[in-house]
């Protein structure tokens, strides 16, 4: 696919109610709308699942809103990547419309107390650590798919879990919009696109490879007629503790849908997962099978 073109008309909006309002004035024309909620310190990654919003909807919605309540008491919120100058410029090239860019203030103001909570498919894997990380993000989706009215959500399966809980939540909840799950990105070394690469040194980054090395291995072995749960796991963790910068959080196979861990490996019907800190970076990754 040749790159969008540059939109030089982009517009940027912080208001909720002006965003909200552009949104019911943009649908009540008839206008298909698609939101790419991010964190903002936009990459490539990002930057595809844009280009899968365009070739969806008319008109095509970014939101960069650095979510606290997603975040513990002792992860990167405040050192969380905000480059927000350089985020608007990649939009622009590629084509984007509007950017939302809401402050905290405009989201939870003074008071707030409503929450937003799946309690199943988000309950395992990065729920076991980070326990309050899915209501923080169903919470924020859901606002922010009240404030952008989209047809189409579009999310990145470097997020499988948080896919599947916002899937839920969609069902769930009677909400209109479609989810669109956009394929993972890989830089050219294999690892995952993530906003939290920019943390790593260059050591830190070689040795973060092993993260996407253990899984081509794991794809490998299934391929070859590997069933047994175990075996697959068993492989990964040891291909991760061959770094000494690597520490596993988990490693499981599970159903992309529920996330609940399967008993027997079937092709086509699951997908492995993984999250790792590589020194003081915590990194997540998966593949299917």
């Amino acid at each position: 696919m040749l790159p969008h073109t540059q939109n030089l008309i982009m517009q940027t909006i912080q208001s909720v109610n002006e965003m909200q309002s552009h949104a019911i004035s943009m649908r009540s024309s008839g206008r298909l709308i698609a939101l790419v909620p991010t964190m903002g310190s936009l990459h490539e990654g990002h930057l595809k699942l844009v280009d899968i919003a365009k070739d969806r909807a008319d008109k095509v919605i970014v939101s960069i809103f650095v979510n606290p309540t997603q975040f513990g008491p002792s992860e990167d919120y405040a050192n969380y990547p905000r480059v927000l100058e350089a985020d608007l410029e990649k939009c622009r090239e590629r084509g984007v419309d509007i950017v939302f860019t809401p402050s905290v203030e405009d989201i939870y103001p003074k008071g707030y107390s409503t929450y937003v909570s799946e309690e199943v498919v988000g309950s395992g894997l990065c729920g076991v650590s980070r326990p309050n990380h899915f209501r923080g993000v169903t919470t924020v989706c859901l606002k922010l798919f009240n404030i952008t009215r989209p047809d189409f959500a579009i999310f990145g399966q470097k997020d499988a879990q948080q896919c599947a809980v916002i899937k839920k939540m969609v069902t769930d909840l009677n909400y209109s919009a479609e989810v669109v799950v956009g394929p993972i990105h890989r830089d050219e070394d294999g690892l995952a696109a993530s906003s939290r690469n920019a943390y790593l040194t260059s050591a830190q980054r070689e040795a973060a490879l092993a993260i996407p090395q253990s899984l081509k291995i794991a794809q490998k072995m299934v391929s070859e007629g590997t069933r047994s749960v175990d075996r697959v796991m068993a492989e990964i963790i040891h291909h991760l503790s061959l770094s000494r910068r690597v520490r596993v959080i988990y490693v499981q196979i599970v159903d992309p849908t529920t996330m609940e861990p399967v008993r027997e490996i079937v092709p086509g019907k699951c997908i492995v997962c993984l999250a790792a800190w590589v020194d003081q970076v915590r990194l997540i990754d998966n593949a299917a099978f």
